[in-house]
């Protein structure tokens, strides 16, 4: 009978400690910031999370600068809310993970300021990253980052990385195109490619946002997902910039992989249509580094960040972050 006793003493105490582990887990509030920095007369909003705030005399925690496309601002794709929904915040999925996490709107997105002057393309996109990424390495004291874009923040990133290659210690892609050949999705972009030409910016709205998640495999994502966009975007903005959409339609290629010398991560979506898989693997073969990756997550369509199955894209992301090379 003692020993009965015992064991269930034990079981009860391991319950409430377990209990107790759980709540403060739940209650945990991740440390985030806001900034503001200039590059030249536009003013960038930059979004920063991480664990706990910053201690003085503290190593650097490994940085992750997270580089957004071309609907939807930074903060709003990696740090969304999703009411019901879990681990849609990357932001929070990784600084839960001990990472120092970053994003910017970049010109005419979100929180950040429009110039008025051109389209806010890839490679000014680029030039927000260059204005960015040392004000990172000045509040952080890390000595390189790591960077992760997807669709046309993977083309504004590996522009950067291309252009700054010392201040980058891993480079994270997804939904990216290179040559832009076999992509469907840009076949019918084309078709409007005479409006995006003509005007710097562009509309959007619920319908727009539900859009861009039905393009490609219907179901791989959640109905809430575009609504809770539509909900922390829309008191923002009703137009963002076409710069990105010309470029993709248009001008590429945008980058030179043979120019990007550190270790790569390239991650596609099986139902993805602008990454069409052929045109990625010729990128893939021609970056010189062979701290290379190439995954395929199934079930995924472009945006792998609010799929589904997105737990296969935070795998994805930091098995490779965590890496030897």
């Amino acid at each position: 009978m003692s020993e009965r006793l015992g064991a269930l003493v034990c079981r009860m105490i391991l319950t409430r400690h377990l209990k107790q582990l759980l709540s403060v887990r739940l209650n945990t509030v991740i440390w985030s910031q806001e900034y503001f920095v200039t590059r030249e007369d536009v003013r960038l909003y930059v979004y920063r999370k991480r664990a706990t705030a910053p201690q003085a005399g503290e190593a650097a925690k490994p940085v992750l600068l997270l580089v957004h496309g071309s609907t939807v601002s930074g903060r709003n794709t990696y740090d969304l809310q999703v009411p019901g929904g879990k681990d849609y915040s990357v932001m929070d999925y990784f600084a839960e993970r001990g990472y120092d996490c970053w994003t910017v709107d970049h010109e005419g997105y979100g929180r950040s300021s429009w110039s008025g002057r051109g389209n806010s393309d890839v490679r000014t996109g680029a030039k927000d990253l260059g204005a960015v990424v040392p004000f990172i390495l000045q509040e952080t004291g890390a000595q390189k980052i790591n960077i992760f874009g997807s669709s046309s923040g993977a083309l504004r990133a590996c522009v950067y990385t291309e252009a700054n290659p010392d201040t980058v210690a891993r480079l994270g892609l997804s939904a990216l195109v290179y040559t832009g050949a076999g992509a469907p999705t840009l076949e019918q972009r084309r078709k409007k490619l005479p409006e995006y030409s003509a005007s710097p910016r562009r509309k959007v709205d619920l319908a727009f946002y539900e859009g861009m998640f039905n393009r490609d495999k219907p179901g791989s994502s959640e109905d809430s997902v575009p609504k809770a966009i539509a909900a922390a975007e829309l008191p923002l903005v009703s137009e963002v910039p076409t710069g990105t959409y010309v470029d993709m339609c248009a001008n590429l290629p945008l980058v030179k992989p043979e120019n990007i010398p550190c270790p790569t991560l390239v991650i596609r979506g099986e139902y993805d249509g602008i990454a069409a898989e052929p045109d990625l693997l010729d990128f893939f073969t021609r970056l010189p580094t062979k701290d290379k990756q190439f995954v395929v997550l199934s079930g995924i369509a472009h945006n792998p960040m609010m799929g589904v199955v997105r737990n296969k894209f935070h795998h994805a992301l930091e098995t490779f972050l965590k890496a030897p090379i």
